[in-house]
């Protein structure tokens, strides 16, 4: 059973391309992390501490469907060569910042920005080219799975790691060590061989391709329905994850260490999710596994929001992760495999959209409703509407079965 959820590992490039790609994505959450607590113990202020978040994550929501059909223009491996340096490059500025106290709000917003510009790009790379990195395709829906489970649980398990070395030595050994991170990662992708499908010219625009693509989501409703699931989840059930400094503090009276307590039990659910989704057979109804996830994820939020034993709140931050996980690599899975080759990056662009751009929208939407409506109140609002997705998406498929039956 072990060896079956990581069978795709035995393919030399992908293998390679896991190890670079979970140094990478952790290093990243590290620094994140490190740059929330510098903003706000040099200013003091939630405002701009979401702000300089917003700004960091902002190119995911604007420029990822542009991006999309760029991508689809040149060798992925080669972008990623390119935004993997461009990416050691700024966190090498950063940590030269820090170090000569020249950080302000200003140097991290734009050093924040220029890091979220290269990440749409690097993000969108390393999805479109898995195909590309497993020889044999019976292998490719694990291959899917992994790489979706490292992508979602670097985001829970980075800033854990990333909250223990920022309370043990400080935020420029932070800095440092991501930028140390991107030397395993070029040796990485050094030692990958990887052949491309030849590209396709095309004299086609970018706006043109965001545009095919978009009319390529309108004529996949399956597809289309996903990306609205995950745009609404975004916008106001997984930034509960932006909340859980709140939690700890508010709800529980706890300190740094309830915080990171909170941080690591999130990363091991998150883990859980991860290798469950590793572990799924070809053919399972990936659509019902969105459902279902979406609808535990939403109870998890009700039943912490009514916890008062701190044991009851950790397990059920856990349920909530591993349900996150669950429904977030399921729609990646799902986009991967029935989305034709032509438009996967752009399809995927989307995704990326919906996943990391609306995260910093909805961040800033319930931490206006927590300020202003105590912690609570808003992650009861966050369950009762992950819920509600889950129900309405419920009747989608009913309705679309019925049309389908009609049909035939």
């Amino acid at each position: 059973m072990g060896m079956n959820i990581f069978r795709s590992l035995r393919h030399r490039n992908f293998r390679l391309q896991v190890i670079g790609q979970s140094i990478s994505l952790l290093g990243t959450w590290m620094q994140r992390i490190a740059i929330s607590w510098l903003v706000y113990r040099i200013t003091d202020s939630v405002f701009l501490l979401g702000f300089v978040t917003f700004i960091s994550l902002l190119p995911s929501l604007v420029f990822s469907p542009f991006i999309g059909s760029l991508i689809d223009k040149y060798p992925k491996y080669k972008v990623l060569v390119f935004t993997q340096t461009g990416l050691m490059i700024q966190a090498a500025v950063l940590t030269l910042t820090v170090f000569f106290h020249y950080e302000s709000v200003f140097t991290l917003s734009l050093l924040g920005f220029i890091q979220g510009v290269i990440n749409a790009f690097d993000v969108l790379a390393r999805q479109a080219i898995i195909v590309s990195l497993v020889e044999d395709k019976n292998d490719l829906t694990n291959a899917i799975a992994l790489n979706s489970s490292v992508f979602n649980a670097a985001r829970m398990v980075g800033p854990a790691i990333g909250g223990f070395i920022l309370s043990q030595y400080g935020e420029l050994a932070s800095f440092f060590l991501n930028f140390i991170s991107y030397v395993p990662v070029l040796i990485a992708l050094k030692l990958m061989h990887v052949k491309e499908p030849p590209i396709e010219e095309s004299k086609q625009s970018n706006w043109q391709g965001l545009v095919e693509g978009f009319q390529y989501l309108k004529r996949s409703p399956h597809i289309a329905s996903l990306i609205v699931i995950l745009s609404f989840s975004s916008l106001f059930v997984i930034p509960y994850t932006s909340l859980l400094p709140a939690i700890a503090k508010e709800m529980f009276t706890g300190d740094a260490k309830v915080f990171s307590w909170f941080e690591s039990i999130a990363g091991f659910g998150a883990m859980i999710g991860a290798f469950r989704m590793a572990s799924l057979r070809a053919g399972v109804n990936l659509r019902y596994r969105v459902l279902f996830s979406a609808f535990f994820m939403g109870v998890g939020l009700i039943f912490l929001a009514g916890s008062k034993l701190l044991f009851f709140g950790l397990l059920f931050t856990m349920t909530v992760s591993f349900s996150m996980m669950m429904q977030n690599s399921s729609i990646n899975m799902y986009l991967q495999t029935h989305a034709m080759q032509k438009y996967r990056a752009r399809a995927i662009s989307y995704y990326i959209m919906a996943f990391q751009g609306i995260f910093p929208i909805g961040s800033l939407i319930m931490g206006a409703i927590a300020e202003w409506a105590g912690i609570r109140t808003a992650i009861y609002i966050m369950g009762g509407v992950g819920v509600l997705i889950a129900v309405l998406y419920y009747v989608y498929l009913r309705v679309s079965i019925k049309r389908q039956l009609f049909r035939g």
